[in-house]
């Protein structure tokens, strides 16, 4: 699709169990879609679309009742919870045979709708993917924005290619949604994915703020699950440093039967029934880690062969009318 004077934007939201949040930031989007609208770098016929995600509590009902005040809300219903990179690729999905442009963002009003200006900008300077950078990390923890700058950096260092401090605030255009629409794999991270696709892109810098309203649904175990899907989706190097290290501990272990071979010949052999379990021990463990990293890979792939659906759409606001 080609770039336009007035491009339509769709702001794509994943939502689950934001009930307490979503009266707060829905007119903040809508504001901003109007305000991009007003100075002329969007279509008045850009859309806000809500996904929600299997939520739990009223934020279907919600955004239903939200599409029904205005136009310029939109909303499709997963037929059950299926996680928030899904719950993103159906909105982005759904969207891209409908605008020239789409940003995706979170629901909770931590990232700053404001770089959605910068953003759109960045488009129309000849930009096809834009990424939201977070310019520090000041409100997290500093165990948080330890092992995040780590788990960045990590997947960098075993050759993903992913955008330092990006989340899934990005802006994508039509035409790189088009692209991306042919990548098929079940098991998805969206930050190392969409580098993959390549077109022109840049960075935005923004501060993310404390979440406005109700709790994080990102506990420490899902930022663990999907640190490691992100490994292991985008670089097989784990595989390839056990091989290493395999080959590492054959030798010494090569070398630790030749000299007990060596040993036994010149009679000087001692009993050392504690050195002897702690090498049985050792390798053992390091055989259990081996298997349950190759584990983990055919485990994806097991899951790639059913190429079961990543997303079911159960409803859209449109069709209620």
């Amino acid at each position: 699709m080609k770039h336009s004077p007035l491009p339509v934007l769709y702001i794509v939201i994943p939502c689950y169990n934001e009930e307490q949040v979503l009266p707060i930031t829905a007119p903040l989007f809508l504001k901003k879609i109007t305000d991009l609208a007003a100075v002329g770098k969007v279509s008045p016929d850009s859309r806000v679309l809500f996904v929600n995600d299997g939520s739990k509590d009223k934020t279907w009902s919600i955004i239903c009742d939200l599409a029904k005040q205005d136009p310029h809300y939109l909303g499709i219903s997963q037929s059950r919870n299926r996680g928030h990179q899904n719950a993103v690729l159906a909105g982005l999905m759904e969207a891209k045979d409908r605008c020239d442009i789409t940003i995706s963002i979170d629901c909770d009003g931590q990232d700053d709708i404001n770089a959605m200006d910068a953003m759109v900008d960045a488009y129309h300077d000849g930009c096809e993917i834009v990424y939201g950078v977070r310019s520090s990390r000041q409100t997290d923890t500093f165990f948080k924005r330890f092992t995040a700058e780590s788990f960045y950096k990590l997947l960098n260092a075993m050759g993903a290619e992913v955008v330092f401090n990006h989340a899934d605030y990005r802006l994508m255009s039509a035409r790189v949604l088009q692209e991306f629409a042919n990548f098929k794999e079940v098991n998805l991270f969206l930050r190392g994915m969409v580098p993959l696709v390549g077109f022109k892109s840049t960075s935005v810098a923004y501060e993310r703020h404390e979440r406005i309203a109700g709790e994080s649904h990102y506990p420490l175990s899902k930022m663990l699950g999907l640190a490691f899907d992100g490994i292991t989706s985008l670089s097989i190097k784990p595989i390839r440093f056990i091989t290493g290290f395999g080959v590492l501990v054959a030798v010494v272990s090569f070398l630790g039967v030749l000299w007990a071979v060596i040993e036994a010949i010149l009679g000087s052999t001692v009993s050392g029934w504690a050195s002897m379990t702690s090498i049985i021990c050792f390798v053992s463990g390091v055989q259990l880690i081996c298997l349950g990293v190759i584990g983990e890979y055919i485990g994806k792939i097991y899951m790639e062969t059913k190429s079961r659906p990543r997303y079911i759409i159960s409803e859209r606001t449109w069709e209620q009318e």
